[in-house]
């Protein structure tokens, strides 16, 4: 759960200072995924003394990356305007998972006192305190509490013992990650291999962005045709989020003017290309000679190691803030947009026909399959809990929805004949993942539910859906939840679509999908409202949220966005199980906010309301417009529109982002940051 960035110029000469901003731009685009500390590894001035061993500056600073970008421009000795023809940066933001936030912690992390190899990591290693002892054995000494620094001592030690003197930088760090266990992402710098990049992962996203005055075609890059690394026509196995317009490359760079780009995240590259190449889990990728050439961990001769060149259907001004105070509040007000773009080219309103292009080709395996197992975690999970009551009508399915640590932790029975829907906004969540191969080892049939195009999951379930709620940058996440809630009712339908008895249930909730925008937007326009009720709330310690039925994934997906963001005391409860223990924390001074909807449980949600008033409680009440039933027992109202009771949740979860959102400002806290949190969770 951290940030990387780094940047390569070949023979496009750039200043000192120009690769400063290019990095720290780069640091600000990911910092959701991470903000503990920040840092940076450039190359120094020229060596003026035969003592002078070291080529590589490191600058580190805790805190977030505006304090490192102050840091920069206080490093004596350093010549901002010195131009540099060649040059290769590298860059992290850190979420800490080994060692407290601090410098010393903070990467890159360095090989030895004279910086010979120095490396950023996202991802964590589990095997490091065997080989820490192992390199603690062969004298070499640590500074940092680190996981990540057995990495760089590793590849010295490697280096070091080298049997001849020509060994190049990638086989350096294949010998290296052979030795690691666990997820990473990795980039690595070497004052021994100037101007050269090395990078590879396993488990955790990296990416890589080429930009040339030469078109990024077949025509204009050189393919090495190689038979035991290339094979022509090759058609990819996982198309459901794969763009069209790619190139298959095993090699790119014509030895001319280029720069590099690697990154956790396409938004950190997209304001300088948008032609990526996705690396894949083994994957290890070298620059020389302003070259890049890719090759696999352990290939074999024949396999595939070829990637394509994919053109990024991201916007910058989808990754800025605008005119509004944050990413979330942003992204909360997207979603009109977001859940119309999940929805665009896959119902036709006219036939009432609904088409996941990725399913499709899955559909008759999928209609045949004992149960569907629906895996995610917090906002995913939530998602799945939403849409759970309504797949199991459509589909006539038994639907599990399983969290997926715990779901790892039973050891869960899993057959060849069960479908597993894996749900992650980023498609890189590692219980998550680690649940996919679980099931894949099983022979289920996996099934990807991504927002993120090339992500692991996209990649390594047999079929997918791309929600297309575009970048989400707060950590809390908003327009993901809805898109996913949409998404999956989706497929529903599409499930549906041959049953007769279902068709009126079907017909109705396409007509509630096709007035939907609509209808989020009239939620949007009680923003005044909810800020008045966040001022009244803002100084509680504690809130409760109560619902049933369709509603209930509401409550635990409200009371997650609470205390996400303004670190109070949250609980989604349950109606039914109120007076099984809830009811004991009611009285006058408990905030309690409950969402009461005319639906199926519309008699059974008064009588709670009836248990909490009876107990001085002064409910906040979520309802349909003009509900004198509900209001008259009301401490205040917030009014929604009235839609079909599968899609009510996606109307009323939104006042509840609204509110957290206020409660957090009110506060004074990062909304989009919150304290010990990041966007993707890619450590178990």
């Amino acid at each position: 759960m951290c940030g990387i960035f780094a940047y390569l110029n070949y023979c496009v000469p750039r200043t000192r200072k120009e690769i400063f901003e290019t990095l720290v731009k780069g640091l600000q685009r990911l910092e959701y995924r991470g903000y503990d500390s920040a840092g940076i590894a450039v190359d120094g001035n020229k060596k003026t003394t035969a003592e002078d061993n070291s080529n590589i500056v490191l600058i580190k600073k805790k805190g977030k990356v505006k304090a490192l970008d102050e840091e920069l421009y206080k490093k004596d000795g350093m010549d901002l305007e010195a131009e540099l023809d060649t040059h290769f940066g590298i860059a992290h933001t850190r979420w800490a998972t080994h060692g407290e936030p601090s410098a010393l912690n903070c990467h890159p992390h360095r090989s030895d006192k004279n910086n010979e190899f120095v490396v950023i990591h996202n991802g964590i290693i589990t095997n490091y305190k065997e080989l820490k002892k192992y390199l603690n054995s062969k004298g070499y000494e640590f500074e940092s509490e680190t996981d990540t620094e057995v990495i760089p001592k590793l590849i010295k030690y490697v280096y070091d013992n080298r049997e001849r003197d020509d060994l190049s930088f990638s086989t350096l760090v294949e010998r290296v990650i052979q030795q690691l266990e666990g997820a990473f992402a990795l980039v690595f710098k070497s004052h021994h291999f100037p101007g050269e990049a090395v990078a590879t992962r396993r488990g955790s996203p990296l990416l890589i962005g080429v930009r040339s005055k030469y078109e990024l075609s077949a025509e204009h890059i050189p393919i090495q045709y190689n038979s035991d690394l290339f094979k022509e026509g090759v058609q990819e196995k996982n198309s459901h989020n794969r763009p069209d317009n790619s190139t298959a490359v095993n090699s790119a760079g014509d030895g001319k003017a280029v720069e590099y780009y690697f990154a956790s995240d396409a938004s950190a590259i997209i304001e300088h290309t948008n032609k990526v190449i996705y690396l894949e889990d083994d994957d290890i990728v070298a620059v020389v000679g302003g070259k890049l050439s890719l090759h696999r961990l352990n290939s074999l001769a024949g396999e595939d190691s070829v990637r394509a060149i994919q053109t990024l259907q991201m916007e910058l001004q989808e990754i800025m803030k605008g005119n509004f105070e944050a990413f979330m509040q942003k992204e909360i007000f997207e979603q009109p947009e977001s859940v119309f773009n999940t929805m665009r080219g896959r119902i036709c309103f006219d036939t009432n026909k609904v088409i996941l292009g990725g399913l499709k080709d899955h559909l008759k395996e999928i209609k045949r399959c004992r149960r569907l197992i629906v895996i995610g975690c917090g906002t995913s999970f939530h998602a799945a809990v939403a849409t759970r009551q309504i797949l199991e009508e459509l589909t006539e399915l038994p639907v599990m929805v399983e969290l997926a640590s715990d779901f790892l932790d039973r050891n869960t029975p899993v057959f060849r004949d069960d479908v597993c829907f894996y749900i992650s906004q980023s498609g890189e969540t590692a219980d998550t993942l680690m649940a996919l191969r679980y099931c894949k080892d099983r022979g289920a049939l996996t099934v990807g539910v991504t927002n993120t195009v090339g992500s692991s999951i996209s990649r390594d379930t047999d079929c997918g859906v791309h929600i297309n709620a575009g970048p989400e940058i707060g950590v809390a996440s908003t327009k993901a939840y809805t898109s996913q809630f949409v998404a999956l009712i989706m497929f529903g339908l599409m499930m549906s679509e041959d049953r007769i008895s279902l068709q009126p249930r079907r017909l109705e909730i396409i007509n509630g999908l096709r007035i939907l925008p609509d209808m989020i937007k009239k939620v949007l326009t009680l923003d005044k409202k909810i800020k008045s009720i966040a001022d009244e709330l803002y100084q509680q310690k504690s809130l409760l949220v109560m619902g049933r039925g369709f509603n209930y994934a509401t409550c635990l997906e409200g009371a997650l966005k609470i205390k996400e963001i303004t670190y109070m005391h949250s609980e989604g409860i349950l109606a039914g199980e109120l007076k099984h223990g809830p009811l004991a924390l009611i009285d006058k001074h408990m905030p309690v906010i409950m969402i009461i909807m005319r639906d199926a449980c519309y008699t059974k949600c008064q009588n709670a309301l009836q248990q909490v008033t009876a107990r001085s409680g002064r409910p906040i009440i979520l309802c349909c417009q003009d509900d004198p039933e509900v209001s008259k027992n009301a401490y205040k109202t917030i009014e929604l529109p009235q839609t079909v009771d599968c899609l009510q949740g996606i109307l009323s979860v939104i006042p509840l982002q609204l509110l957290s959102f206020h409660l957090a400002v009110l506060r004074g806290y990062d909304v989009d940051c919150p304290r010990n949190l990041a966007k993707s969770v890619t450590v178990e």
